[in-house]
């Protein structure tokens, strides 16, 4: 099987301009296939502050109503999509920029009400994400950019959290080659002690999550990376690291004492 890398970038990498900089320039030099996910959550939130409407998390995820769609929509799969595309493209990586909704790639259903209701929040079908049309991008050399829009059957523009889009598609994508995801941010990755930047836990494992969200290591934005990473590596995925974008080259090449591992 050939490599794919998927990396998913979030958090301060996106808000700072010099920081995506020198990403874009990184990710750009790794070769062979790549996917890169992006959120966009701090510009949302601003956007929306600056137009009157009130932004609510819970567990790290984005309550989604009918005006937040709007804005998480312009900001995802307009300006950061486009951007980013851009800067690859200057980066002479010929990519190619989409949401969920181009090419029925992520469908999703609307999420259910339950003890929460997240809005217009969608849940993936990762059955029926378009995997055949991924590989004939990636196979035609193009670098393909995901924002974390898509759509129901009934053509409701639906917000989706973009760690679950990076493991979805990854676990999708396993099928057909060896795949590796990395969650990129600004720390260099899950720290013992959030107060610690150098307290990264190297190594853990899917049976030592839970211990360490009842301990309070995982907590808030945190918990969806986690989640959706035990998620992939029990899924057919080869590799998942959490760690700091400014070190994607190292992530990718396997250099010792980078990022947080997660294995089985």
């Amino acid at each position: 099987m050939q490599d794919l890398f998927i990396v998913k970038i979030g958090g301060n990498v996106i808000d700072n301009e010099e920081t995506l900089n020198t990403f874009i320039r990184d990710f750009a030099e790794i070769k062979g296939h790549k996917i890169l996910i992006h959120g966009g959550g701090k510009l949302a939130t601003e956007l929306s502050a600056a137009l009157g409407i009130e932004t609510k998390m819970i567990k790290g995820r984005r309550i989604t109503d009918g005006q937040t769609i709007k804005v998480v929509t312009m900001v995802y799969a307009g300006w950061v999509n486009k951007l980013i595309t851009a800067k690859l493209q200057a980066n002479s990586c010929a990519a190619i920029g989409l949401s969920g909704v181009d090419g029925a790639l992520l469908p999703v259903v609307k999420r259910p009400v339950t003890d929460i209701d997240y809005g217009l929040v969608g849940d993936l079908l990762p059955q029926d994400i378009n995997t055949t049309w991924l590989q004939t991008l990636l196979n035609s050399g193009s670098t393909v950019v995901v924002a974390p829009i898509s759509c129901n059957a009934q053509g409701e523009l639906l917000n989706i959290n973009a760690d679950s889009v990076a493991s979805a598609i990854a676990e999708s994508m396993s099928v057909v080659f060896n795949t590796s995801l990395f969650y990129c941010f600004e720390k260099d990755g899950l720290l013992q002690d959030v107060n610690n930047a150098a307290s990264v836990i190297r190594h853990i494992n899917t049976g030592q999550i839970e211990l360490l969200k009842l301990n309070g290591t995982i907590t808030a934005g945190m918990l969806p990376k986690i989640d959706t990473a035990a998620k992939a590596i029990s899924n057919g995925v080869s590799k998942v690291v959490i760690g700091n974008a400014a070190h994607i080259k190292q992530l990718v090449n396997e250099q010792p004492g980078y990022g947080t591992h997660i294995t089985q």
